[in-house]
């Protein structure tokens, strides 16, 4: 392996492009021979100091890590399935919600669980963190073809604005959007449709319509809030996506069969989507939201903090048209169905569902993106929408644009990793669980609350899911109703504490997509999904007792509807007492 080493100089040694020029820095005064040496001493000096430090910390990385390969990989911590387990989590979103900052909260709860895996061995500490943390999750084959993913799809998202297709279909929306309402409702009815990823509906969704809301004053958090809304809790419920074909890889028997009839008792799915378009239609909003639609009303579309001011606008093509725009989405859409198939062995013989139940979707992902953009180069060249070195340029460029999205997966992976394996947060929950089943009726209501609280502590509705079904299916016969129930409240569960968690990749990527703070986008979501959340736990308990969807489905309504209605009369009568 090869390490390179920057080493930082002074101010005026590097060019616009960060390029080091070793001439050193130029004077307008000509400097005298002995001030001149006495300059190139100094300087000498303190770069040997600035290399002899990054040298010793590299070779204590170096040495660790080599004893840290001596280890058995049999190493079972002393917090192993314990309460110490859901502590690095706890600690990383504790900090993000008050320190406002990601990147370190993140940080400090994979350090943490570093610490608790290592049994506080600073040796250990450091390779746990690396090999068998960042550098491990980096190796994971899924992993790194969601990496890709993204950055193909960046790319497509700069070639888009580059070629003026955004623009184009922005304006199209903008002169047939009359306000605010049309603004949101128009978000959301895009987001159902972008239903195959969550990934792809986020980076799609936001990058179409941040443009229009723009125009119509709603703010980012909003945006964000309306993307996060419409990406997990669709895909959850659509039967070709890929989060299907994670459900029923986990399940037994006929999986895709048992995960239709999970559709209508996932509340939390339907709930949300009625909640997002009962806010559209009346305006209402609640919470830390309220604040920054007041500020967006006024022209702060950010509410002061925009951590995407200084990244640069593409030069956009002024021979783009809608088509540069919806042809290549569709065209996504559809390459990454059948790329997905394929890799199911659709091709091979296999049936549409068996593939798609059994496809590799982020290998599917990668190869539908990577056609695409084939499609699109074919597409905007020999029409000259743009030039050659436009679409390169576009590639780096597009790149950038998921750097900051891609180290906060990479830290949430790497924290997720810690406490779903290495100390088996999911283990310790399980046991918990199983101890506590006196009450059959209760436990739809029970799962549901679990997985929230457990999904929200590791950022993963996937790996939260993973560990319920499987209790769950062991539980109950395949002919037992509750066994349905059960496994959508599992569901429903894992994608509410996802929608509420700061280190979810969900809400990572609908703050991305949305161009929006991360923070804000958590803070101004929780209030929402708790709502939502609240009212599928009381339904769920009617769940239980019933069995009926009918009558889950109609408590769930009733009651979601009765508590906005308190709220939007809250507010009313606050303003009527303040007049």
């Amino acid at each position: 392996m090869i390490a390179y080493v920057v080493i930082p100089f002074h101010q005026n040694c590097t060019d616009e492009r960060g390029f080091l020029h070793v001439t050193g820095k130029s004077e307008s005064v000509e400097l005298s021979g002995d001030r001149r040496e006495e300059s190139v001493m100094t300087d000498m000096k303190k770069n040997i100091k600035r290399t002899a430090v990054l040298s010793v910390v590299l070779i204590l990385m170096f040495a660790t890590t080599v004893f840290g390969a001596e280890q058995t990989e049999e190493y079972v911590p002393a917090v192993y399935a314990t309460f110490w387990a859901l502590v690095p989590p706890v600690v990383a979103i504790g900090l993000a919600l008050i320190t406002k900052e990601v990147y370190s909260s993140l940080f400090v709860g994979v350090l943490m669980g570093g610490i608790l895996y290592s049994g506080f061995s600073f040796e250990g500490t450091i390779t746990r963190i690396f090999e068998d943390g960042m550098i491990s999750v980096l190796s994971d084959s899924y992993n790194v073809g969601i990496l890709i993913f993204l950055v193909i799809l960046g790319t497509m998202v700069c070639l888009m604005n580059r070629a003026g297709g955004s623009a184009a279909f922005g304006q199209f929306a903008a002169d047939h959007i009359k306000g605010r309402v049309g603004a949101e409702l128009a978000t959301i009815l895009l987001g159902c449709l972008i239903f195959i990823d969550d990934y792809f509906n986020c980076l799609t969704v936001g990058s179409v319509m941040r443009p229009v809301t723009d125009k119509f004053k709603v703010s980012r958090a909003k945006l964000a809030y309306l993307i996060d809304a419409t990406a997990a809790p669709i895909c959850i419920i659509a039967p070709i996506s890929s989060w299907a074909a994670a459900v029923t890889g986990y399940t037994n028997g006929d999986g895709f069969s048992l995960f239709l009839q999970t559709i209508p008792f996932n509340l939390y799915a339907w709930l949300t989507i009625l909640m997002v378009i009962f806010m559209g239609v009346t305006g209402l909003d609640y919470g830390p939201m309220k604040k920054f639609e007041e500020n967006a009303a006024k022209g702060d579309l950010f509410s002061g903090k925009n951590d995407y001011e200084n990244v640069k606008e593409n030069i956009i093509s002024a021979k783009g048209k809608v088509i540069d725009l919806v042809l290549p989405v569709i065209f996504l859409i559809a390459s990454c169905i059948i790329c997905m198939i394929y890799t199911g062995g659709f091709f091979e013989g296999e049936s549409f569902i068996n593939a798609f139940a059994n496809c590799d979707a982020s290998m599917g992902l990668v190869m539908g993106s990577f056609i695409t953009l084939v499609f699109v180069f074919l597409l905007y060249l020999p029409r000259r929408v743009i030039t050659f070195s436009e679409f390169a340029e576009c590639i780096p460029q597009g790149f950038k644009m998921m750097v900051s999205a891609i180290l906060i997966l990479v830290l949430a992976w790497t924290l997720g990793g810690f406490c779903s394996t290495k100390l088996e947060a999911g283990t310790f929950v399980s046991s918990m669980l199983s101890g506590n089943m006196t009450a059959t009726s209760l436990f739809p209501a029970i799962l549901f609350l679990v997985g929230s609280g457990l999904a929200f502590a590791t950022g993963t509705s996937w790996g939260t899911f993973g560990i319920l079904i499987p209790i769950v299916t062991a539980m109950f016969p395949e002919t037992d109703p509750m066994l349905v129930v059960c496994i959508a409240a599992s569901l429903a569960g894992s994608v509410c504490g996802d929608h509420m968690s700061p280190i979810s990749d969900t809400t990572i990527m609908a703050s991305a997509g949305a161009q929006c703070h991360h923070v804000d986008h958590v803070s101004t979501q929780l209030p929402y999904a708790l709502t939502v959340g609240g009212c599928c736990v009381a339904a769920y308990l009617v769940a239980g007792f019933t069995k009926n969807v009918f009558l889950t489905m109609a408590a769930g309504v009733i009651l979601l509807f009765a508590v906005l209605s308190f709220i939007r009369y809250r507010q009313a009568h606050k303003c009527d007492m303040m007049k």
